[in-house]
């Protein structure tokens, strides 16, 4: 077996918070870490859907990311949106 080439293999101390409700038409069950990587962005990962977005307030501002990373309609994904402006 040949020796595993690693491009890196650090560990970190991050925040997590773990929020859940309730939209108009859908529950969202989310995980969000901050962490030091990613340039400020957060981990935003939906435990419903298994889909996650490294998210920062560009993604927010880009017509259709949200709806794209999460597989949202466009009601749901605003709701997202809405919700992700008030913690990012």
């Amino acid at each position: 077996m040949s020796e595993r080439f690693f491009l890196y293999d650090e560990s970190e101390e991050t925040k997590t918070r773990f929020v859940s409700f309730m939209g108009e038409e859908q529950r969202f069950d989310l995980v969000i870490i901050s962490t030091t990587r990613y340039y400020g962005k957060k981990l935003v990962l939906d435990v419903q859907s298994n889909r996650f977005g490294i998210i920062g307030t560009d993604d927010l501002d880009e017509p259709g990311y949200i709806e794209h990373a999460f597989q949202l309609n466009d009601k749901d994904g605003h709701e997202l949106r809405d919700f992700l402006y008030e913690i990012i």
